[in-house]
């Protein structure tokens, strides 16, 4: 049995360069487009009191141990969202991050254990300038790859091309045939068995202890998601208010939150919001979240106080996660995320 070569091998790293070198040019086209629209580029600390409360997202603990033996409780973050959000609140008005995040129980071709993320913020402007700022960077990115259409495993996108924009509602009835805002109320409540029978009328799997966000992941991942971002990327937006934990709502439409996801070849690159500012419904949503993630996982992580109390002045604003490693993958032609990460995590 033969064992592949470790990425520091000479050959093997020879054969990565120009890959790690186009993510560089990348990297640095960024920082220029940024610089050239009035942004200030901000590095926030990877330990945080909370790593976020997402319920499916899970973090690398660890304690801060003070000079007098006392320890505390820290997390590498999962994003560095928490703390942006603190910095627009003392008086930013168009931030951006490109660093590294952590997150658990996530390793494969897309995922990672240790990554890179821009995440970005604009004050003041609705969170649709973000799916301008998006279609710009698919754009940038294979200029800089030299690429004149991003693939992945069979899939293929013209990266230069305006991208598609499809409501979560429509994307469920195109390729599922389900009427998903039928299944939710004008207060946001969601009905598990109207979804349930959406599904077994899909002909997709179902179990009885499955509620309404299992239901709505399922068709996600195994009808929308994979047709997703063919022949061009798609904004995918409009997500019912269950799934958008940090965006508000939408003024056309309660049922909804102003929350898009951008995919490219079925891949899922960015997350954008336009921000929730209201502190007890952050909270109530937040609380929500880690009961649900008791449930599933039998743990949770701590709400971050001072978060909360910013959200109280953060102004309002718009703000975007995006995956650098991912979009640097579909610009080079990389199969795994770890052929565009010059050292990667060990394991």
């Amino acid at each position: 049995m033969t064992t592949a070569s470790p990425w520091w091998t000479p050959h093997v790293h020879a054969d990565r360069r120009p890959r790690l070198m186009a993510r560089n040019a990348f990297a640095a086209a960024l920082r220029g487009w940024f610089a050239e629209r009035d942004f200030v580029e901000v590095t926030t600390a990877a330990l945080q009191v909370s790593p976020g409360n997402e319920a499916h997202l899970a973090a690398f603990a660890t304690e801060a141990i003070a000079p007098d033996a006392s320890r505390q409780p820290l997390y590498f973050h999962t994003s560095p969202e928490f703390a942006c959000k603190k910095l627009l609140a003392a008086g930013e008005k168009r931030i951006f991050s490109l660093g590294s995040v952590y997150r658990n129980r996530e390793r494969g071709p897309l995922h990672h254990p240790e990554f890179t993320m821009l995440e970005w913020y604009r004050v003041g402007e609705a969170y649709e300038r973000l799916m301008a700022d998006c279609a710009e960077f698919l754009a940038l990115a294979a200029e800089k790859a030299g690429a004149k259409s991003f693939r992945f495993r069979g899939r293929e996108a013209d990266p230069f091309a305006e991208p598609e924009r499809l409501s979560v509602a429509e994307a469920f009835m195109r390729h599922a045939g389900i009427e998903l805002l039928a299944t939710v109320g004008a207060d946001g409540s969601t009905d598990r068995e109207a979804l349930h029978q959406g599904l077994v009328r899909a002909g997709l799997r179902t179990a009885p202890d499955d509620n309404w966000a299992d239901l709505f992941s399922r068709v996600m991942v195994e009808k929308v998601e994979p047709a997703l971002g063919q022949g061009r990327a798609t904004i995918l937006y409009g997500y019912p208010v269950s799934e958008a934990a940090l965006a508000r709502p939408s003024a056309e439409d309660p049922r909804v939150a102003e929350r898009f996801e951008l995919y490219c070849c079925g891949v899922e690159l960015a997350n954008a919001f336009g921000e929730l500012t209201d502190p007890a419904e952050q909270r109530r949503r937040f609380v929500a979240e880690m009961d649900e993630k008791e449930r599933i996982y039998g743990e949770r992580y701590p709400l971050d106080e001072d978060f909360l109390a910013a959200l109280a002045i953060m102004p309002q604003a718009s703000g975007s996660a995006l995956g650098f490693d991912r979009l640097v993958m579909l610009a080079t032609g990389a199969a795994r995320i770890e052929d565009v990460i010059w050292a990667p995590v060990a394991g």
